[in-house]
């Protein structure tokens, strides 16, 4: 189930995916997919960890864009793992995401990791400016919608991906997989975000604030 929000007097939907639907321009909205994750770090010598998270990412994104009517694909930065990861996709992953991407706009928003990557289809930018809102990979001037910091929120003690929703800043959790993240109640997202809304991703949304002074105290 979606949750309704609404940001700089515009109205989005929270989808259970981590993904943000803007139904007005029909905007799909994702960060930090980090394709390539696995490979890359197995390439630089780091941990090795199951192959299958760009796979995973993808059907995600695939799911995604089969319930919405998508005009345009924003990705937020960090698509890629590196900037190498792009040319270190299978032939099929590669082929997939160039379908998902037949008769629609994509806009690759560039990130710390994939700064110079080229995926070799869509537009590359450093951020996009539309109805008052500036789209980014990282959170600076508001109002603006980013990701980079793959927020998490908890409730009930479970950790799950989560939306922040503050007064100047809208951030998104990491859309792909092996991403980890960074609590809420932690700088430098509660001082982004002071008072505000999580909304936490799972088989539906489900909501809390955040940034209360208590929550500070005990952060």
């Amino acid at each position: 189930m979606t949750q309704p929000l609404t940001f700089a007097g515009q109205a989005f939907e929270a989808r259970p995916s981590g993904a943000l639907w803007w139904p007005a321009l029909r905007w799909l909205i994702v960060a930090d997919l980090h394709l390539g994750k696995s490979a890359r770090m197995a390439a630089r010598g780091g941990a090795l960890l199951p192959p299958h998270d760009t796979q995973d990412t993808i059907d995600k994104l695939a799911a995604e864009l089969a319930a919405l009517p998508v005009a345009r694909v924003v990705s937020l930065g960090d698509a890629f793992e590196d900037h190498a990861a792009p040319d270190a996709l299978s032939v099929g992953d590669t082929a997939r995401l160039a379908a998902l991407a037949a008769g629609r706009d994509w806009v690759w928003i560039t990130g710390n990791h994939d700064l110079r990557a080229r995926p070799g289809f869509g537009t590359v930018t450093s951020e996009i400016h539309e109805k008052g809102l500036t789209l980014r990979h990282i959170a600076e001037t508001g109002p603006d919608i980013s990701g980079h910091y793959h927020p998490k929120a908890r409730l009930a003690g479970r950790a799950r991906p989560a939306f922040l929703v503050g007064g100047d800043h809208l951030i998104l959790p990491a859309f792909g997989t092996y991403t980890g993240g960074l609590d809420c109640e932690r700088a430098p997202l509660s001082t982004l975000i002071g008072p505000g809304l999580a909304l936490l991703c799972g088989s539906k949304i489900l909501s809390r604030p955040i940034g209360q002074p208590s929550q500070r105290r005990r952060a």
